[in-house]
């Protein structure tokens, strides 16, 4: 390969790109810069503008400008951060996510538009290919912890969320399909009737197939959010997404307002209850059952996100 094959398919991309948007103005009203910050702020974890120029390689004078126009529009607030005191944390209003949704959705409507022509024997092809490019120049295969997406679901993805909750837990712990049937009321409820201005479910994406997943929904009590189904499939286990995907809800239920955040899981869920240990979450309660064909012991965990008003 030469230098010029890389720059021919640089042209002939561009060009395919350009087509692709000709009329359909995917990004309008904003610059294709503006989206893509748009994009990080709604699916990314990184929520502060070092990180934000960091990750887009952004002048901070252009960055700042960019994100006063949105402060302006009322698409973002801008708060202290809860790690560091010294940075701002960004995060989306509810107009601000209504415009990203929008912009993911024609994003999506373009590419495929796109793969609407591709045969499926080479939509496979395609995707290895695309791998392979990027294995190549970003440095090695698969990617750690920083090449992990968390987006919102798409078409099909609420039905991996129920296929991989019934199939993991059964081959790992032996659970029935109790469980699967759990996971599936679950998930209908929050499909059929949720608020998404206090409500979220991400899918974690690595290497362009789900990885992990996890749910944010308000609870009966008052103020509440409650944590549920967390996953992370075994091979992508190592990598910080099931952190990713805590941190994620953590902070989404902090900057709508939960005062609390909680969660119920079990005993024999080591690695998970680790992970809520790390962010805070503390143990209320214990109690035997006997589900999904076993016997367990379940336990109900919370994080204060905010203090109780006086």
């Amino acid at each position: 390969m030469t230098v010029q094959d890389i720059r021919s398919f640089n042209r002939f991309y561009t060009n395919l790109i350009g087509a692709l948007d000709h009329g359909r103005h995917v990004y309008a009203p904003y610059t294709l810069t503006e989206a893509r910050i748009l994009y990080e702020l709604a699916h990314g974890t990184r929520t502060d503008a070092a990180d934000l120029r960091a990750e887009l390689h952004l002048d901070a004078g252009y960055l700042s400008r960019i994100l006063n126009g949105f402060e302006q529009d009322g698409l973002i607030e801008r708060g202290p951060s809860e790690k560091d005191p010294r940075r701002r944390r960004i995060t989306l209003t509810g107009r601000g996510r209504e415009a990203a949704g929008l912009l993911d959705e024609r994003a999506r409507e373009s590419v495929g538009a796109l793969l609407a022509g591709v045969a499926p024997d080479d939509r496979t092809r395609l995707t290895e290919a695309l791998r392979t490019v990027r294995d190549v120049l970003g440095g090695g295969p698969s990617a750690g912890r920083e090449d992990v997406l968390l987006r919102e679901p798409g078409p099909g993805d609420l039905g991996w969320i129920v296929q991989r909750n019934g199939a993991l837990y059964a081959a790992e712990f032996g659970w029935n399909t109790d469980y699967e049937g759990l996971v599936a009321r679950i998930v209908a409820d929050f499909a059929e009737d949720h608020d998404p201005h206090l409500e979220r479910a991400w899918i974690a994406e690595a290497d362009g197939r789900p990885v992990g997943c996890v749910m944010c929904v308000r609870d009966e009590a008052p103020a509440t959010a409650r944590l549920r189904l967390l996953l992370v499939e075994p091979d992508a286990r190592g990598l910080g997404i099931g952190d990713k995907l805590v941190s994620a809800v953590v902070d989404f239920a902090r900057g709508v307002g939960y005062r609390d955040l909680v969660l119920w899981t079990n005993d024999v869920l080591a690695g998970a209850r680790r992970l809520y240990q790390r962010h805070g979450f503390v143990l209320l309660a214990e109690k035997p059952h006997r589900s999904f064909g076993k016997n367990l012991v379940g336990q109900d965990w919370r994080l204060v996100l905010r203090a109780a008003p006086e």
